[in-house]
């Protein structure tokens, strides 16, 4: 019998298995995938909302002061984020550094 989505990691997904059920994808830990992460120093962010714009994920919300931070538990570590902030203020770092 196969197991329901949420109840397994994605490191257990069989190669070339599907995921059937539409709108799964926030029940799995997708932010396992990265070896790189992004950090962002407060001190530069401007809170232009350009990593949250280009974020593929949607994994940035707003906090009460204004930044935007990462919800590391979906982020890839894709990099567009870094890649698109005009202040410089996120840097993509070695996961576990």
């Amino acid at each position: 019998m196969p197991k329901e989505v949420g109840s397994f990691s994605w490191k257990e997904l069989e190669l070339g298995c599907a995921l059937l059920e539409p709108g799964s994808a926030g029940q799995l830990k997708t932010g396992d995938w990265r070896s790189m992460r992004p950090v962002t120093d407060l001190e530069k962010c401007v809170k232009c909302a350009r990593c949250y714009v280009f974020c593929p994920d949607m994994v940035y919300s707003q906090n009460e002061e204004g930044f935007y931070i990462q919800n590391y538990y979906y982020c890839k570590g894709c990099g567009i984020c870094a890649t698109e902030c005009p202040a410089d203020a996120i840097t993509m770092v070695e996961e576990g550094d």
